[in-house]
């Protein structure tokens, strides 16, 4: 818990905001990329018919895409506002899809610090990214915690050999932080418009009448290998190396290699929306991470992923999913929540 007195100096900087420059244009290959490094086979992601079949003008971006251009906007942060970490740790992700992201979609990305706590003498830090289309409407809602840490955390060897890995333009653990005076940037005043696609399309899922609390999903097996892993740092831009060099990986403290969160969280949205029949029917994706999956050179690793209706809302024809993961028995999901809309 935290202490009376304990809080951390970057919540003076809560409210940091800025937008990318220029838009980002969803790309129609960039989608078939990601869905394919996340295992999402869903034909809505991949055929233009079948998409056009649940009511969309192109193939829909599957419910995590957005995290991989959320990761390219929010180095700034963590170079420039978010400082005095040596690297950080993901503990939850919260996408909220307000209408489904197709591809010709032009996106306008803000970045913002939306909350520090500090507990146990650690800071939790939440970044969110807001994506708004050429229409003025918001269509989607990101939020990022992760945990800063710093170099009393890390093994001195582990800057030496993480630089001596990476990427030419990536310094993931030896951020230098801003050499000029802070000054807060806040988001300007002014109408926010939430588009309201996800919740007025008639969804492909089943029908409201015939599903019910305590249903199961099917569980089903994914086989993650190291091949999976270089595949989705490259396609995501995650660079960190602790997800393909075992050295590294254990220099930082781990049994090996580990999958990325963020995959964890794809292949979990590809497996429920497999079950709901339509991607876009997701509204909001909670996920808490409790440990990694671990992924050896020689046998990868298998993730179990599991599901039960908890909650149905006959008002809204909707209802919240929990959705298991597992790798050598233990959680992988500490909680993974799924909001659905039924026909």
């Amino acid at each position: 818990m935290t202490e009376p007195g304990d809080s951390s100096p970057l919540e003076a900087r809560v409210g940091h905001y800025y937008r990318m420059d220029g838009t980002y244009l969803v790309g129609r290959e960039k989608l078939r990329e990601y869905a394919r490094a996340v295992q999402d086979y869903h034909p809505a992601h991949w055929d233009v018919a079948a998409a056009a079949e649940l009511g969309y003008s192109d193939v829909v971006a599957p419910l995590t895409f957005t995290s991989t251009p959320g990761m390219q906007c929010n180095r700034r942060m963590f170079e420039s506002i978010v400082v005095g970490y040596d690297t950080y740790l993901q503990t939850e992700e919260v996408f909220e899809q307000h209408r489904p992201i197709v591809a010709g979609d032009e996106l306008l990305i803000d970045v913002e610090l939306t909350a520090v706590r500090r507990t146990a003498g650690r800071d939790f830090i939440t970044v969110t990214n807001t994506f708004t289309d050429t229409a003025g409407e918001r269509v989607h809602t990101l939020h990022t915690t992760v945990v800063g840490v710093t170099a009393e955390d890390i093994d001195a060897g582990v800057k030496t050999a993480v630089q001596a890995a990476m990427m030419h333009d990536m310094n993931i653990l030896d951020i230098p932080g801003s050499d000029g005076a802070y000054e807060k940037e806040v988001r300007p005043a002014g109408e926010i418009r939430i588009a309201d696609g996800g919740l007025t399309r008639t969804p492909g899922t089943p029908s409201f009448d015939d599903v019910k609390v305590g249903d199961e999903l099917a569980v089903r097996h994914t086989t993650l290998s190291r091949g999976d892993l270089v595949n989705y740092a490259g396609v995501a831009g995650d660079a960190n190396p602790i997800h393909w060099d075992e050295d590294i990986a254990k220099l930082a403290g781990l049994p090996d290699v580990i999958a990325h969160g963020m995959l964890t969280m794809g292949l979990g949205a590809g497996f429920a929306s497999a079950w709901s029949g339509d991607p876009g029917a997701a509204t909001r994706y909670t996920i808490r991470l409790s440990a990694p999956a671990i992924v050896s050179a020689k046998g990868g690793a298998d993730i179990e992923f599991s599901g039960k209706i908890k909650s149905l809302d006959p008002a809204t024809r909707s209802g919240v999913v929990i959705v298991g993961a597992k790798s050598e028995g233990k959680k992988i999901f500490g909680l993974a929540t799924l909001n659905v809309r039924f026909r």
